[in-house]
């Protein structure tokens, strides 16, 4: 018999293979309670959500073991939904089985980032933050917010341009990327993300179910929203557990042990934020790209103002990623290597 070697992980796969396979009667129940009910008990939507963070998990893990096992074990904690809840009077199964995919991918989600918290927090850099901050202000120029007779509205605006403007010119400029200057950026990439993202959300789901369009381009508009909201919601919750964290909870309310984690907290949006300047062609290519198809966007409307930010996002953040990997791979081949004997 094969000894587990002192101080190895405890391997958690067979067991929840073993649970899996013993819930097996309670899941075919719960598909044949989705196959007979008169309702749309899970959404193609839903299917949609889920898909976009499995196909962001399997980029950034790189691998399809992982996804599967951390598909798993959220699957197995999801079912802890149709449980009975502390206030719920009448139990009613199809209601339970509604909330069942979107309890998944929470957990997911959250799993997601913890398994990857080391690939998602480098992440940021000037060019990212800059694709981020074109992507704010085409945001609120769609909306027509400058419209607004709120002087409040106008000068959070100002503001916001301000620090938008700034990370545009900070990506061409060799500025001294400081720790408190990488703070800075990456919170004001986080508050990005959380607004769109809150804005997304809603207009999302306002838009209705992929099954209530009656055209198939409306079907196929709807289902991208969806998987590209899928695909960001790993982001999403990152940067919102990021700036909750500031706030005070009820063991930690400014005292001693808030202002431990608020320091924690700067250490960390410090370090995922590269102290690296951001290559200046890069740059120029990247606002380009966004500003062009935000342009074309405003004008045609092809797409609904969010899906086309986290589109931008999208693309743009994976060739920001494969154009410094492949600079880094011809610098390190390019580099002269030293012999043994030197």
């Amino acid at each position: 018999m094969k000894k587990r070697r002192p101080g190895a992980g405890f391997d958690l796969k067979p067991i929840l293979i073993t649970i899996s396979l013993l819930l097996i009667p309670f899941i075919v129940y719960i598909f044949y309670r989705i196959s007979i009910s008169d309702n749309r008990l899970v959404p193609i939507s839903a299917i949609a959500l889920i898909s976009g963070a499995i196909i962001e998990s399997k980029r950034l893990s790189q691998k399809w073991g992982t996804v599967f096992f951390t598909a798993l074990f959220s699957f197995i904690g999801s079912l802890l939904v149709f449980l009975p809840g502390r206030g719920e009077k009448h139990y009613v199964f199809d209601e339970h089985i509604m909330y069942w995919p979107y309890n998944f991918l929470l957990i997911f989600v959250i799993l997601s980032i913890g398994f990857n918290y080391k690939k998602i927090m480098p992440r940021l850099s000037e060019c990212i933050t800059l694709v981020l901050s074109a992507g704010i202000i085409y945001w609120v120029l769609d909306h027509g917010y400058f419209s607004s007779a709120s002087i409040f509205l106008k000068a959070m605006l100002i503001i916001a341009f301000c620090f938008a403007f700034f990370s545009i010119i900070n990506a061409f400029i060799n500025f001294n990327l400081t720790k408190t200057l990488r703070f800075i950026l990456s919170i004001w990439s986080s508050v990005i993300m959380i607004l769109i993202a809150i804005d997304n959300i809603y207009s999302v789901f306002q838009n209705g179910q992929i099954e209530e369009a009656t055209l198939l381009v409306e079907k196929i508009i709807i289902g991208l929203q969806y998987f590209l909201l899928g695909i960001c919601s790993i982001y999403i919750v990152q940067n919102i557990l990021m700036i909750a964290g500031f706030l005070p909870g009820r063991d930690a309310f400014f005292n001693k042990k808030h202002f431990s984690e608020i320091k924690g907290l700067i250490n960390e949006h410090t370090d995922r934020y590269s102290a690296i300047q951001s290559d200046i062609i890069l740059s120029s290519i990247c606002l380009v790209l966004s500003a062009l198809f935000y342009f074309l966007n405003y004008k045609y409307e092809l797409l609904p103002r969010n899906t086309a930010i986290w589109f931008v996002f999208f693309v743009l953040n994976g060739f920001i990623y494969f154009y410094e990997y492949s600079k880094r791979d011809t610098t390190a081949s390019n580099s002269p290597k030293t012999s043994p004997d030197s």
